[in-house]
């Protein structure tokens, strides 16, 4: 994939995340660092609201996903980073995120909190990131 397609891809994905979180709970994400909580809530509330459809598969590959792209475009306006599409295992083609020779998995600390432990946090893993690269 073209950088971009990936870099318009995940603009688009931002975007949906935003949408979502105001239509579905009147949730604000303005791409901040503290708008990042917010996607902890969002994801948990899809959880409460929505249990069974929110854990099929194609809604946690969404879910995860926008959620992971608007993180990742909050980090970008902060702090810069590129995307970069990895399809080393072609069955599961991933997104990273790539800043001074770090990656980071935005849509996976989404996945870890939706699917196996709600207790995970989001926030706490883009603070860490951040924290990381301007230091």
């Amino acid at each position: 994939m073209e950088q971009q397609a990936l870099n318009q891809l995940m603009r688009d994905s931002a975007a949906d995340a935003i949408t979502t979180s105001n239509d579905q709970f009147g949730l604000v994400l303005d791409y901040s660092a503290q708008s990042i909580a917010t996607v902890d809530e969002a994801l948990l509330r899809f959880l409460d609201s929505y249990h069974d459809q929110a854990l099929e598969d194609k809604a946690v590959f969404t879910l995860c996903n926008i959620y992971g792209a608007y993180i990742g475009e909050t980090f970008r306006k902060l702090a810069g980073g590129k995307w970069q599409y990895n399809i080393e295992n072609e069955d599961a083609p991933t997104i990273m995120l790539l800043f001074n020779e770090r990656s980071y998995a935005f849509a996976g600390i989404c996945y870890e909190r939706l699917v196996n432990d709600r207790n995970t946090s989001v926030k706490r893993y883009f603070d860490e990131a951040l924290s990381s690269v301007t230091q």
